[in-house]
């Protein structure tokens, strides 16, 4: 069993879009949600109430570790929060880019020796964002599959240097606003 269907098994990936396995043997890609923090038993047969806090438009790439990590925290606390709950499963070259509510500034922390990618976003989806900050359009991906667009994006992070500047994560936290995610609906 992968890593993401471990995840789907213990009922850490939340509003999924797709778990497929792509076109390398044994990796799996996911597009969904994140659980950060699992909600509490709601009754005695231990259904589990919705998470309190999940990592959004979360795109994961993985074997038996995670490759790469894209997705969207409503408040840089959470950054760590997502290391420690899940730092055993990061492969050791993992690419992981965060879009952050409630910072103002684009940097780049390094923590256990993985460089993190933290972008203010206010309101987006993260992946058109990760397609905007790599210069990828839709063309990029004609005819493939769902998991297959996830191996192309992970292929030009090859090419991807980011010029954001290195601070440590306690600097982040602690320049945090308190910006709060836009939300757009039916009034």
């Amino acid at each position: 069993m992968s890593l993401l269907q471990s995840y789907k098994e213990s009922s850490l990936l939340f509003n999924s879009n797709f778990l497929e396995q792509t076109s390398q043997s044994g990796t799996f890609a996911y597009r969904g949600e994140l659980v950060l923090i699992e909600g509490e038993v709601a009754d005695a047969k231990g259904h589990l109430k919705p998470p309190v806090e999940v990592m959004r438009g979360v795109v994961l790439l993985g074997d038996d570790k995670l490759d790469l990590v894209i997705g969207a925290i409503d408040q840089a606390e959470f950054v760590t929060t997502f290391i420690d709950k899940y730092k055993s499963d990061f492969a050791e070259n993992m690419v992981c880019v965060l879009f952050i509510v409630n910072i103002d500034k684009a940097v780049q922390v390094e923590v256990n020796g993985i460089q993190f990618v933290l972008i203010p976003l206010v309101q987006g989806v993260p992946w058109n964002e990760i397609l905007d900050e790599l210069s990828l359009d839709k063309s990029d991906f004609k005819g493939q599959t769902s998991a297959n667009k996830v191996l192309t994006l992970m292929d030009e992070f090859k090419s991807y240097k980011p010029k954001y500047p290195v601070i440590e994560l306690d600097e982040v936290l602690s320049e945090a606003t308190d910006t709060v995610r836009e939300g757009w609906g039916a009034i």
